[in-house]
C-alpha cells in the first residue's frame, strides 16, 4: 500500500487558498492560478517595501526644500549647514518639525546660517593666506 500526502495537502491547499482570499476569479479558485500569483504578489511585496522608502524620502526632501526655501536656503546648502551645526536630526523628523512647528523649525534655520557663515568665513581666510 502506498503513502499519499492526504491531510498534509489538503492543510498546504487550505493555507494557499486562505492567503489569496480576496483575489479575484481562478486567481481564488484555481491552486495553479493562485501559486503563481501568489509567488508574484510576494515579489510585488518584496520590491515594494522596498520603494516605499525610497518614495517616503523623496517625500520628506520635499517638504524640507520647500520649507527652506520660504526661509531663503536651498535645500542642499540647508542640509550641508545641519550637518556641519551637528544637528542629529534625520529628514524624516525634519519634516515633521517644518510643519508641526515651524518656530522651532526658524531656530534650526537660524543655527544653519550661522553654521554656513562661520564655514564661508574660514574658507576665505584659507584662500587668502
Amino acid at each position: 500500500m502506498r503513502a499519499t500526502k492526504g491531510a498534509a495537502r489538503n492543510k498546504a491547499k487550505k493555507r494557499l487558498f486562505k492567503a489569496v482570499k480576496g483575489f479575484v476569479g481562478g486567481r481564488r479558485r484555481l491552486l495553479r492560478s493562485a501559486k503563481e500569483t501568489l509567488l508574484r504578489a510576494g515579489m510585488f511585496a518584496f520590491r515594494d517595501r522596498r520603494a516605499k522608502k525610497r518614495d517616503f524620502r523623496r517625500l520628506f526632501i520635499t517638504r524640507i526644500s520647500a520649507a527652506a526655501e520660504m526661509r531663503g536656503l536651498r535645500y542642499s546648502r540647508f542640509i550641508h549647514g545641519v550637518h556641519l551645526a551637528g544637528i542629529g536630526l534625520d529628514r524624516k523628523s525634519l519634516s515633521e518639525i517644518a510643519i508641526h512647528d515651524p518656530a522651532t523649525f526658524d531656530v534650526i534655520v537660524a543655527k544653519v546660517k550661522a553654521e554656513l557663515q562661520k564655514a564661508e568665513a574660514r574658507l576665505k581666510k584659507a584662500k587668502s593666506a
